[in-house]
């Protein structure tokens, strides 16, 4: 039976539709801005004006960009640290999380407790420095995977989940099979756990994508710079660049520093941006899991 909408269902139903065309708008503009500017002359960008189109197209920006050899060697770094740190990431974060979530596990509490903790405080930049430089990893490809292989909040995340969906009453019956704790893991826990991983997949390459500082601290070879420290080394040098010019080219080094900024985010963000719309449902999985129970 289908009931007819009363007229005060019908005014909420066109309020609540504008108030999330509004915010809607708010959200994607300052993207659709930064694209925009990207390829508009800087003097009508710095002007202030509301940006619908380009009125005035410039592309130097650009042509900078991608006549910086390093950006390619930056990107195929990017993505080989992004592919190894992915794997190695879950490979150890799914194993840890499904441990700490069974309850027969020995100093559960304890464990729990010191994973959280490390949420809260660390030993800081200094400390993490000497352990690398002792690891004898500095300067190599393990210094952009090894410190950040395993998220607090990542972890915590997966223990929910598990926590949910894997019920005791399923453990017991698979050890009164003749199950050991590796069968039980490869053959049950793993094949209910591909949503799970997929969320998983998705925070740790999002965050080694846009990983900055561990290259800063951790890698001394420019060659091996990710794209974020190449995109960031190109502002800069243009930045000081316009400093030191002086009449009409100090004007077209500015305008140029100032456009290399908007397409630095669109060029690191665009495959971030081109995939987001395929694997949504996952990151919406992810925080409904992690606010469910944690």
């Amino acid at each position: 039976m289908i009931r007819k909408k009363s007229g005060g269902d019908r005014v909420f139903d066109v309020i609540n539709a504008l108030v999330m065309a509004a915010v809607c708008i708010v959200i994607a503009y300052p993207l659709y801005y930064v694209f925009m500017a990207s390829f508009t002359d800087p003097a009508i960008v710095n002007s202030g004006k509301l940006l619908l189109y380009p009125e005035h197209v410039f592309t130097g920006g650009y042509q900078k960009i991608f006549a910086y050899k390093p950006i390619w060697t930056g990107y195929w770094n990017t993505i080989k640290y992004t592919i190894t740190g992915t794997l190695v990431a879950v490979a150890v974060t799914i194993p840890c999380a499904y441990a700490l979530s069974r309850k027969d596990l020995a100093g559960r509490r304890i464990w729990n407790f010191l994973f959280t903790f490390t949420m809260f405080f660390n030993g800081g930049i200094i400390p993490l420095y000497l352990v690398i430089n002792k690891l004898g990893i500095y300067n190599s490809i393990f210094a952009m995977i090894l410190p950040g292989a395993v998220s607090a909040y990542n972890l915590i995340v997966c223990r929910s989940f598990y926590d949910s969906s894997i019920p005791d009453e399923l453990v017991e019956a698979s050890r009164l099979d003749g199950c050991t704790d590796f069968n039980i893991f490869f053959q049950i826990v793993i094949p209910v756990s591909s949503t799970i991983i997929a969320v998983m997949v998705l925070f740790y390459a999002t965050s080694i994508w846009n990983s900055f500082m561990n290259a800063l601290m951790f890698m001394g070879d420019q060659s091996k710079m990710p794209l974020q420290v190449i995109l960031r080394n190109l502002i800069l040098s243009n930045q000081a660049s316009s400093v030191l010019s002086g009449g009409t080219e100090m004007i077209e080094r500015q305008k140029l520093a100032e456009q290399l900024k908007y397409g630095v985010i669109v060029v690191s963000a665009l495959p971030l941006l081109v995939l987001y719309p395929f694997v949504q449902k996952y990151f919406a999985k992810g925080v409904m899991i992690g606010a469910v129970k944690g």
